[in-house]
């Protein structure tokens, strides 16, 4: 996969060796809007209400999925521990979709390096 303005390609292929990298680590944010909540609290079969007090965090006017202790720092919440996968990939958030081209990793080329395997630089 290629994206317009970026200096690398990444090949998915790689995520079923990797075992999560981009799912877990530092805590940060990870940010779902009203439509991809909406889809999600769906999928698991959950109203609006109850998904968003079980899954998300609000910061500010915004959501963030709820993080879990992992390893030596955090995960998704809807990491699979067992697998190390996500276990809503067909749902996941845009955020999740767009990576790795992210306008962060376009400043941190090492750190891009070291979280993902799937990625070539051109």
């Amino acid at each position: 996969m290629k994206q317009d303005g970026f200096e690398w390609e990444f090949d998915p292929s790689f995520c079923e060796e990797c075992g999560g990298k981009c799912c877990t680590g530092e805590s940060g944010y990870i940010w779902i809007d009203e439509g991809e909540s909406r889809l999600l609290a769906e999928h698991l079969g959950l109203n609006e209400d109850e998904f968003k007090e079980k899954f998300l965090i609000k910061v500010g006017k915004k959501f963030s999925i709820k993080e879990k202790s992992h390893e030596d720092g955090y995960a998704c919440v809807f990491f699979d521990e067992i697998n190390k996968n996500c276990s809503i990939y067909e749902f996941r958030p845009s955020q999740c979709r767009s990576f790795p081209f992210w306008d962060y990793f376009r400043k941190n080329l090492r750190e891009l390096e070291r979280e993902c395997i799937g990625v070539k630089f051109l």
